[in-house]
């Protein structure tokens, strides 16, 4: 995937809880983006990160783009990959 260690560890660990709970855990955790899109919201020592990630049926999960957030904003740029493969996958 390509995260740092502790940003690793998160993803791992919220992907378990959504396996077990759903992959709508709220805020802080997940966000709606709109179209299907939501993110998993990543912090550890080494920054912050999102997973974007759509659900296919039920509670069928598919990550679509991971990267390492550098600045406030999303850079459009990832939200473009992540609505790109997000199109691919319906």
């Amino acid at each position: 995937m390509g995260l740092p260690d502790t940003l690793l560890a998160r993803y791992i660990r919220l992907t378990e809880v959504m396996q077990n709970s759903g992959p709508n855990l709220g805020m802080p955790h997940t966000r709606a983006m709109k179209d299907g899109l939501f993110e998993l919201r990543l912090k550890g020592k080494e920054g912050i990160a999102r997973v974007f990630y759509c659900t296919i049926v039920k509670n069928t999960v598919l990550m679509l783009h991971a990267f390492v957030k550098k600045t406030d904003k999303t850079p459009d740029k990832e939200l473009k990959i992540a609505r790109n493969r997000l199109l691919e996958a319906k």
